[in-house]
């Protein structure tokens, strides 16, 4: 008998890691990547303002944060329109994920998600003893009936959905979201995953109630305001799930020097606006760069490109591997039909000549096979 035995959720689970991160690649190939275009981070980096003040506040790392992220939660109320007790922060959507399904699924019970969508939140479920139940695409769109459907089947607690999409990039109406909310079940919560909302359409997102009970919204600083390696995000809900988060979370999990370039980064929307734009010509020379090489980009409401490479997903694997060969790091869909893609995320004008030159070859190579 050992003493170095683990809970029984754990102990059935195989030791894995959702992604693989870049550096992770770097080490394995001996060289850094010439363009780092995988990882949906926005490569136009943060305001200005938050780096001055993180650098100010360096200095004071010394002190916890404030567990409460009081002035930031304050500020997200007043953007949102909102009251502060409507929002938890936390270290980025994953960890939020992570407090969300904890706090709401008991072992055994079902959740419903979408087949080759986000795989951390499916990393949270089986690590608190959910059960996950999978529904295809549909277009290369997460499919709301569907999802309802499976919700109504299983008896789901909580229906996982994002809008716009990861890895697709796709998205639906705001209206259609909303519509959702009145066909749940009546003891489903939607779990509304809005991390590229800064990049989509207006009417891309719904106006909800945040004292609705049918929904809790995620939204995050890793995107559009380029704070990834910050880790810190927010959720919107009513107020009896929002205060539920305290009786399990890390109170003091958001360092002091993200509170403080957060908050600095959502106070200046001219920086907003340009990244904004910045993405938006990302985009449109991404999916140049695909139609150059014969390629169909997919359209896109995010700060990525999925790129159809035309086959099946083994050959969309070969070009994986022959960009990071040549340097490039990007990354892929993991479920068929959607492995037929890669994607390409949105990078300064640098990065994409860099892949406007090597796809072509990687394209090449990818064809010998």
């Amino acid at each position: 008998m050992t003493r170095l035995r683990f809970a029984p959720i754990p102990d059935a689970l195989p030791a894995s890691v959702p992604f693989t991160g870049p550096e992770t690649l770097e080490r394995r190939r001996g060289a850094a990547f010439r363009a780092r275009l995988g990882a949906n981070e926005n490569g136009f980096g943060p305001s200005p303002r938050a780096v001055e003040a993180m650098a100010r506040a360096a200095g004071e790392v010394w002190k916890y944060g404030d567990p409460d992220s009081h002035d930031l939660r304050e500020a997200l109320a007043a953007h949102h329109g909102i009251d502060p007790a409507n929002i938890i922060l936390g270290e980025g959507i994953d960890g939020l994920l992570g407090l969300l399904v904890r706090l709401t699924v008991a072992t055994g019970e079902t959740v419903v998600t979408s087949q080759g969508a986000y795989p951390t939140f499916n990393y949270h479920v089986a690590g608190f003893g959910g059960r996950l139940y999978k529904v295809p695409y549909r277009d290369d769109t997460e499919d709301p009936e569907a999802l309802l459907e499976a919700a109504r089947q299983t008896g789901a607690r909580l229906v996982y959905f994002a809008n716009p999409d990861n890895p697709m990039g796709s998205w639906h109406p705001g209206a259609t979201v909303a519509a959702m909310l009145d066909r749940l079940p009546e003891d489903t919560l939607l779990v509304l995953d809005e991390a590229y909302a800064e990049f989509a359409p207006d009417d891309a997102i719904p106006r909800l109630d945040p004292e609705d009970e049918r929904v809790i919204r995620f939204r995050t600083f890793s995107k559009a305001y380029a704070m990834a390696g910050a880790r810190i995000g927010y959720a919107i809900g009513p107020r009896p799930l929002i205060a539920g988060f305290d009786r399990i979370r890390n109170h003091f999990g958001i360092n002091r020097i993200a509170q403080i370039g957060a908050l600095a980064a959502l106070a200046d929307g001219d920086w907003l606006a340009r990244t904004r734009e910045n993405v938006a010509e990302a985009r449109l020379r991404i999916a140049e760069i695909a139609h150059a090489n014969g390629l169909h980009a997919l359209p896109s409401a995010t700060n990525f490109v999925a790129i159809d490479c035309g086959h099946d997903g083994a050959f969309a694997r070969r070009v994986l591997a022959a960009l990071e060969s040549r340097g490039i790091f990007a990354r892929m869909p993991g479920t068929a039909p959607m492995d037929r893609c890669i994607r390409i995320s949105c990078g300064p004008a640098a990065e994409l000549d860099i892949l406007a030159e090597e796809l072509p070859l990687a394209l090449a190579r990818a064809r010998e096979g």
